[in-house]
């Protein structure tokens, strides 16, 4: 008879800073750059990805894809596919991606209202 591996209650406080925390991947899924910055320019809606590429300058198409296939998992967004030629498919914020774009929005402004405090990157 093996050991039982203990389940973690929904009320059970967690840890961010524990090595074992489950809080650890969201956060680092939340803290990337490109998902942060993908969740925001879905804010004002659905967009098909080619709207999300041009919105989010700089990205390629394999890492958006990436990007976008992470925040699916995670239940952050929704890919719709509409049967079309070509297929048209839209992406769009799930209820908890639009709770989690109330803080990153809010880091997104800090970060631009306080650059010129910054030191200057290369």
């Amino acid at each position: 008879m093996g050991t039982a591996r203990p389940r973690l209650s929904l009320s059970a406080p967690h840890d961010v800073y524990s090595a074992h925390c489950p809080c650890r991947s969201m956060l680092d899924l939340l803290a990337d750059k490109w998902s942060a910055l993908a969740l925001g320019a879905l804010e004002g809606g659905p967009l098909r990805f080619g709207a999300v590429k041009t919105r989010l300058e700089g990205i390629s198409p394999k890492v958006l894809t990436a990007v976008l296939r992470r925040l699916e998992e995670h239940e952050l967004v929704t890919r719709t596919v509409y049967p079309a030629v070509p297929l048209h498919v839209e992406y769009e914020l799930t209820d908890l991606g639009r709770d989690a774009c109330v803080p990153l929005a809010a880091l997104r402004t800090w970060v631009e209202d306080n650059i010129e405090r910054f030191p200057v990157s290369g």
